[in-house]
């Protein structure tokens, strides 16, 4: 049986911290005592990302370093010396990955070789990387099992893709200790307006009508709080080194329908629309995502216990509480 207390005083660096998921992860390894590096990108601002929505006492708990995960020598010097390493920088967004593909083969696939390599180079105990259910492309057989065919079906996904193997290439050449988690598609408080369940709701809250992009493809949503359990869980497994294990409910229902119960939560009767400009190319589309979420049950010990509907309630309470940082009326690619 996994036991995640057993993160006290454990060296943990989470690379990406400043987005939506890692931020979670810090905010979770932090509280369980865990002695925490944090990587986010540079900026001229000063800004931590989503790691300025903790606590303050928490935050104090945090050694955050500021730097590039496309930089050799930076990766290597925060990696030594780390227990566990849950490597989530990446490039995410889909329609930018159209329009800045070569940044994404930068960040996504450069940036993990620099992880593999630094924690070659120090003998990391463990290493989590993050890959995404985006890399099976639209499902060739429901549920989706981790031995189902990899897809490139969008320049961001086909660089996940290369990512992965990068990783299976490093257990397999070198017997680096690592396993990938798959996500499915995790929501929950912090995140952007770039996923289509925030817009929904800031769009319910500051206009007259939502605007979406396709409404039939069908998307397994986790709540963020299930999906962190799963990185905290890989990050204490001694053994099953270069396994990959989905991270998904199980269940799947349309955007459209997941917008309609959106709008029912919030007591809205506001239309839905698909606005042309969102919509993403027609092979590029990924039409179905359901998980096959037996393997981490397995070894992970891992289920999702947050329903939609309440993971639902929490993400439009906080988008309301935090509505100044959302631009409903922008289409954020």
């Amino acid at each position: 049986m996994l036991d995640i207390s057993n993160y006290r005083d454990k060296k943990v660096l989470v690379t990406g911290s400043g987005g939506f998921i890692g931020s979670h992860l810090v905010e979770s390894c932090a509280s369980l005592g865990a002695q925490v590096t944090a990587l986010v990108h540079y900026n001229s601002s000063g800004s931590w990302g989503m790691l300025d929505k903790l606590p303050p006492a928490l935050r104090e708990n945090v050694n955050v370093v500021a730097g590039d995960i496309q930089d050799g020598e930076v990766v290597r010097t925060i990696v030594a010396e780390q227990e566990v390493v849950f490597h989530l920088a990446a490039l995410i967004a889909i329609p930018y990955s159209y329009i800045a593909p070569r940044s994404y083969v930068r960040t996504n696939i450069e940036g993990t070789l620099n992880v593999l390599e630094a924690a070659r180079a120090a003998g990391t105990p463990r290493i989590v990387h993050t890959s995404t259910s985006e890399v099976y492309g639209t499902a060739l057989e429901c549920p989706i099992a981790e031995t189902h065919p990899l897809q490139g079906q969008s320049p961001y996904s086909a660089t996940k893709i290369a990512a992965d193997k990068l990783v299976e290439s490093y257990h397999r050449s070198f017997e680096l200790p690592v396993i990938t988690i798959r996500p499915f598609n995790t929501f929950g408080p912090r995140q952007s307006a770039r996923a289509f369940i925030p817009t929904v709701i800031s769009q319910a809250l500051t206009g007259d009508v939502v605007k979406l992009g396709s409404l039939k493809p069908l998307r397994d949503m986790t709540f963020v709080a299930d999906t962190v359990d799963g990185f905290l869980r890989a990050g204490l497994v001694q053994d099953n080194h270069g396994q990959v294990l989905n991270l998904g409910t199980g269940a799947t229902q349309s955007v459209g329908e997941i917008a309609t119960t959106i709008l029912r939560l919030m007591e809205s009767d506001m239309p839905i629309i698909t606005d042309a400009s969102r919509v993403r190319p027609g092979g590029s589309e990924v039409l179905e995502l359901v998980s096959d979420n037996r393997k981490a049950a397995d070894i992970l010990g891992w289920t999702p216990q947050v329903s939609l509907e309440i993971g639902l309630l929490r993400t439009i309470e906080y988008v309301r509480d935090n509505i100044s940082s959302y631009k409903a009326d922008r289409y954020n690619v």
